[in-house]
Order: structure tokens, then sequence, then C-alpha cells
């Protein structure tokens, strides 16, 4: 007689499991490639493990019987998202931080080995369409302000507006149109670097912004040194947003939970760089101009035109490196239909590029790990937000209709699944320096789920099928809005989920509990995806904004009124608006608040409460852009760049009650 069942065998094990990732965690140094050398290689052997598993003993006889299609088709799905899953272990073997190599080489152009003292002149580029002042205002008043003597803001109009030009002159920047808007963003830089290349002098370098993304003062210092290489043609930096992205901000997360790419720009990046395949993300890029001029400026024939200039530039002898550190802040997409457009948009572009000579399989005379970067894209693509809608609707094909798609005992599914998805689980929040929840990650995946596969099967079908969407930025934010376009299907999902738990818990239909260990699978497994469908239903409910700076801590002010000057504490301030307290005032009162940096603005007490004083702030011209600098371009950046576990469900519980954050 065995001493251990099954069932306990299994248990033990998992334990075991848990004991050895606690442990690794805290003995795992993510800043050693040598380290996630290891800790990749046991996901990957336990990822193994598992996808033999599950081809092998959970499946349906391969016939063409509901069972049978419906199991088999959901493998398939799985084993795509696995792959790619590979192809991301093997790239976070390494990463690559190059904080160092700024130190060693900055000014490098004022060294005697580099030749006579120069400094390199930059063409600051900042596209625009359809953004409203205040969204330009602040990019050109922070690319005005960089330390940089050497450079020239360029404003780059494809929507041909007047009063554009006309603020242009009045900051003395350059202005730049063209008579139609023929290849897009990339056809409006590339008119720029033809009027560049005409000149006299054109540039050494071209920095790229988009029209919301503001740079931090040294952003060009920064990323010039590392143009010590003369291979190097293109520095990307990480955009980090001043104001939370949509799924942050409709779950009450602005203040506890990474926005959606702080795993990308801040890991994935850096592992790419480490492997030579960082590539362009668009803004906040340095270019070399010889560089640029020698391949033509940028391709055109895909809508992410930046992930194709990387591949252009290595293709005749240019590299691209990352730069890891905040340089510039913009503005994360304010909507989900915006949100979701950019991100479809991103996929369409990448299968674009994935049919071109540039692809995996393409003529274009690329390394094979410049063919690996964009296969690895590809799986993403395809395979994660695929799977992530089979997950949610395939257990349901069980609850109506009987049909088993995983066949799989609770006893294996502890033995086999367990520690792999441990093992997994605890190595992204290692590298990620726990900044990814399952649950919330799930969400963010799904919500743009279906508009996403979409663009990846039609794009791999007909690449140039779909019209190029601008993503909107700005507007009125000032009230709640139902996305129910972008609802219906998770509110579907939560119906029938719900439908069918009842029919198979509550009635005696369909699914009766006869199936044993199998049953408890896919009760957990259906429990699990409720919960995600109802935060991602809970997400499609888009909540007011208004102007707040997430990265200001309290700090010391002074408010003077009539004679008396006394000591505030700020806790709060917009461009128009602030909080302080320490201090009661009567509301009407008018007084001056004393910024650091900006001096004293006019302030008129609103209201007061247990939360402050609410005054409204009346800056001049020049106070109004001395604001702009401190809220933009000095200091940390604005966003949350790592996880708190605790505030995250205290601000979960807070929005599920109702009450988001009115800080």
């Amino acid at each position: 007689m065995p001493l251990f069942s099954d069932l306990q065998s299994a248990l033990i094990l998992l334990v075991l499991f848990v004991g050895l990732t606690s442990v690794a965690r805290e003995l795992i140094n993510p800043d050693r490639n040598s380290h996630r050398a290891f800790l990749f290689a046991v996901c990957a052997v336990l990822s193994l493990r598992y996808g033999y598993w599950r081809a092998t003993e959970t499946v349906a006889p391969f016939r063409l019987t509901a069972d049978g299609l419906a199991s088999w088709s959901f493998l398939a799905i799985e084993l795509l998202a696995m792959l790619g899953a590979f192809s991301s272990y093997l790239m976070m073997t390494r990463t690559k931080d190059r904080k160092a190599e700024i130190a060693t080489h900055f000014h490098w152009w004022e060294r005697p080995e580099y030749g006579p003292p120069k400094q390199p002149t930059v063409a600051i580029l900042i596209a625009t369409y359809n953004e409203s002042l205040d969204v330009l205002e602040r990019t050109i008043i922070g690319a005005q302000s960089l330390i940089h003597r050497e450079k020239t803001v360029y404003v780059l109009d494809d929507g041909r507006r007047d009063w554009l030009r006309d603020y242009c002159a009045k900051r003395g920047v350059e202005y730049l149109r063209r008579p139609d808007n023929h290849g897009a963003k990339a056809g409006n830089i590339n008119h720029a670097l033809r009027f560049l290349a005409r000149q006299d002098s054109p540039p050494d370098f071209v920095a790229i912004l988009d029209a919301d993304f503001v740079p931090h003062r040294g952003f060009t210092e920064r990323g010039l040194a590392l143009f010590h290489d003369p291979q190097v043609g293109l520095v990307q930096t990480p955009q980090h947003f001043f104001n939370a992205d949509p799924i942050q901000h409709n779950l009450g997360l602005t203040r506890s939970y990474p926005d959606e790419q702080r795993f990308f720009f801040d890991h994935v990046q850096p592992a790419r760089d480490a492997w030579d395949i960082a590539f362009c993300c668009g803004t906040s890029s340095l270019i070399r101009f010889k560089a640029l001029d020698e391949i033509g400026g940028f391709p055109t024939e895909s809508v992410t035109e930046d992930f194709l200039l990387t591949l252009v530039l290595q293709e005749h002898g240019w590299k691209t490196v990352y730069l890891n550190e905040a340089l510039t802040e913009g503005l994360a997409p304010e909507g989900l239909q915006e949100y979701i457009t950019q991100r479809a948009r991103w996929c369409l572009g990448l299968m674009q590029i994935a049919r071109s000579d540039h692809g995996p399989l393409g003529k274009a005379a690329l390394r094979l790990r410049d063919r690996w970067s964009v296969a690895d894209s590809m799986l993403f693509w395809l395979g994660t937000f695929s799977f992530r809608l089979a997950a949610i609707f395939f257990p349901l094909l069980y609850w109506f209709f009987n049909i088993v798609v995983v066949d799989a005992s609770l006893t294996d599914v502890l033995r086999y699944f367990g520690p792999y998805y441990l093992w997994s689980l605890m190595a992204v929040s290692v590298v990620s320096r726990g900044g990814i929840v399952p649950v919330i990650n799930d969400v963010t995946q799904l919500i743009g789920a279906v508009p996403i596969t979409i663009s990846a099967i039609s794009g791999l079908i007909n690449p140039y099928g779909k019209a190029f969407n601008v993503t909107a930025k700005g507007g009125d934010r000032s009230r709640i809005v139902v996305q129910w376009r972008l609802m219906w299907p998770f509110l579907l999902g939560v119906i029938l989920t719900v439908a069918g738990l009842w029919l198979g818990i509550l009635s005696d239909g369909f699914a009766s509990f006869e199936a044993g260990e199998g049953k408890i699978v896919i009760l957990f497994w259906t429990f699990y995806n409720l919960v995600v469908l109802c935060l991602t239903v809970l997400a499609c409910v888009e909540l007011p904004r208004r102007e707040r700076h997430v990265g200001d801590a309290p700090e010391l002010a002074s408010f003077r009124l009539a004679e008396e000057t006394f000591p505030v504490w700020l806790v709060n301030l917009a461009s128009d608006t602030a909080r302080i307290r320490g201090h009661a005032l009567e509301p009407g009162s008018l007084g001056f608040l004393d910024l650091r940096g900006v001096g004293e603005v006019p302030a008129l007490v609103l209201s007061t409460t247990a939360e402050g004083t609410r005054v409204e702030l009346m800056p001049d011209d020049a106070q109004m852009e001395a604001l702009m600098l401190r809220f933009y371009t000095q200091g940390a950046t604005a966003s949350v760049t790592n996880m708190r576990l605790g505030a995250l469900l205290h601000d979960l519980a807070r929005r599920l009650s109702f009450n988001p954050d009115r800080s």
C-alpha cells in the first residue's frame, strides 16, 4: 500500500514548489544574467513537461466530433501561446543597463580622441496632426528647455493649422507643413528630413517626439552619450506617462499598479538590448542623421514604421541601443477606445512587417536574431490575446453542451500545471520586481483581445486592408462613459458563465457532478474566469478625469493673505488648482501661493473641507510656463513603476464599493 495517495503526492509536490519559489525569490538577483538564465531555464523545462502532458493525456481522441474539435483547437491555441512564452523565456535570460556606459562617455564630443571639440547639433522634431494647444504647448516648452545648446525645435504640422503656425512664431520655434498627408507620421517626418538635408549644415542628430511627449531637460545630453560608438544609429529611451492609462484609472489603481507599458519598457526592452535587438518605439528616440539619410528616411511600408526603421537600419549596418532612463513623459490614451485602437494598430503594423521582406522569412539581409525579433512579436500578438479569449469562453462548452475541452483530474492538474504556473509566476514577478499581478494582467489582455485578435489574423491575410487610425489625445473626460460596444462581449461572458454554473451546480440538467475530480478543475477555472470578466466589465466604465500629477509628493509651501504669511502643506497641484492643508482659509479670500520654482501665484480660495483647502490658481504666462517645466521636465517621472500589493487591494476594494480614489 503506498504511503501517500496520488492526490496527497500532488499536494506535497505543490507545497514543495511553493517553498522552492519562495527561496528562489530571495536568492535570485534579476540583474545577473546567470541567475536569469537559471530562472527561465527552469521555466522552459516545466513548460515542456506541462505541454507534453497536455498534448498526450488531456485531449479528446482526434476525430471530427464536438469533443475532438473543441479539445484540439483549444490545445492548438494554447501551444501557440506557449511557443511565444518559450521565446520570451529565452529573451529574458539577459538584461543590459547602460548607465555606466553613459557615465564613461558623457560629452564624448569634448574629448580629443573624437576629433576637434564640437557640440553636436540636434533637430528636435515634434510630429503633430490634430492635437490641441494644451497638449502641444507643454511639449514645445519642454523641447525649448533642453539643456543641450545646439538644438533647433521643429513642429511638423500635418493638420496645416494657421493658429499653430502663429503660435510657433510667437515661441520662436520652426514650423513645417506639407501639402498632403501621404505616409502619415513617417511621411511627415520624412518631409522634415528632406528639408533638413537641403540646409547648408544639416543636423548631426534628430530627436523624435510625439506631440504629447515632453522631454526632461537632460533627454538629449544623456541620449547623445551612447553615440560615442560610430555604429550606433539610434538610441531609444522608455516612454513614461504623467496620467494613468484607462485600465489603471477605471479600476481605481492609479497610485498602486504600473501602467500596461511598464513591463515592456522597464524589462523587455533592456532584455532585447542585451541580445542587440532593441527596437525603435517612435517617440523619445534620438537618431543619427547620417544613418537616416543613408536609408532614405523612415520606411512607410508599415503603420509601425518605428519597428521597421530598426530593421532597415540594421540591414545597413546601424545598431539600435536602449537607454533605460525616464527622460520623457507623455500622455497615455485616456479613453478605452483610443487605448485599444492604438494597440490594434501596433498589431497590424507588426503583421505588415512580418509579411514584408523584413519578416522572419523575408529576403532582407537580416541577422537570425533580427528575424527572431519579428517572430517573437508575431507570437505575442497572435498567441497571447487569442489564448486569453479561448481560456474565457471554451469552458462554457462544458457547462452548456457537456463538451470536455481539457480532460484532466485535479491530481494531474496539481502535478503538472501547478509547478509550471507557480515557477513562471515567480520568475515574472522577480524580473519585473513585482510589477505583474495575474488577475489584473489578464484584464489588461482580455479587454482588447477581440479587436487585437482580429487585427492579427486579418493583418496576416491582408496586411494592407485596414486604414490607418490616429490615436486621439485630450478631449472632454469630465463625465462617466460606459463603453457598451467594448463591454458587451464580456457582459455576455458574465451572463453565460453564471448561467453555466447554475446549470452545472444547482440543476440536474447539463454537466452533472458525476465528472468527479475533473468537475472541480472546470469549476475553479470557471470561477477564476468570472472574476476576470467582472473586473473587465468594470474597466469598461470610464470614470471622469481631471488633471492630476501623481508623482507630486506633499511639500512645504507658504500662503500670503493680506499682510500675513503662513506655512502650508501642498498636497495636490495642477495648472489651475491646488489643495493645501495646515491653515483654515475663508472661501472667497484672495491670496498668493508661493510655489517652488514658480514664485507667488495669485490664488482664490474655493472651498475648505476635511481633505484641505482647494484654491484656484491664476498664473501669468511666465508662471504657467514655469509650472509646465516643473510638472513635466524636472524630477522623477510621475508614472507608477512598482506594484504595492496592499495598496492595490485597498484601491480595488474601494473601486468595487463604487468609491474610487478622490484624492
